[in-house]
């Protein structure tokens, strides 16, 4: 598993770019709500702990991981510097956890090329709840403050 071994939460302070400046659309779906508002609550403290101003961060709720390709695309109207889409899709008994991860990460890899404002894959694809709960907060960190540190990074070379 790509987490073994590494803390989602833990990242270099002084590799990070100065965010004060930085603007951010934080879209959260509403399904699994347990799990993304740990991974909201990551983001946004990573933010803030990395000098964003808190009125720079802008938050929406969609209702589920398939509706945050749309949100996101009405994010970037916004006038962010970087969107972060936060989701979680748990495999169930059906195909549908497979149709919502390609068509969510095809969609979201759609708007980053279409587009100039990047967008950050936070949506956590699991086989279990045991293994989102481990990932928003849990054993394994955050993957919210793992999104936030690429979303600052990702902001400073578009900049550049």
């Amino acid at each position: 598993m790509a987490t073994k071994n590494k803390n989602l939460s833990e990242y270099d302070k002084a590799t990070i770019p100065n965010a004060k400046d930085f603007r951010f659309g934080i879209v959260v779906s509403e399904w699994n709500d347990n799990i993304t508002e740990g991974l909201y609550e990551g983001a946004v403290n990573t933010l803030i702990e990395n000098q964003v101003l808190p009125e720079n961060i802008i938050r929406w709720n969609v209702p589920g991981s398939y509706e945050l390709i749309f949100g996101c695309k009405k994010m970037q109207e916004q006038e962010v510097d970087a969107v972060i889409a936060i989701g979680s899709v748990i495999q169930g008994e059906t195909k549908h956890f497979d149709f919502v991860c390609e068509a969510v990460s095809h969609g979201i890899k759609d708007l980053n090329i279409l587009y100039k404002v990047p967008v950050i894959f936070c949506v956590l694809t699991d086989n279990n709840m045991q293994q989102a709960i481990d990932r928003s907060g849990g054993k394994h960190g955050n993957k919210g403050t793992e999104a936030a540190i690429a979303a600052i990074k990702m902001v400073e070379l578009n900049k550049q």
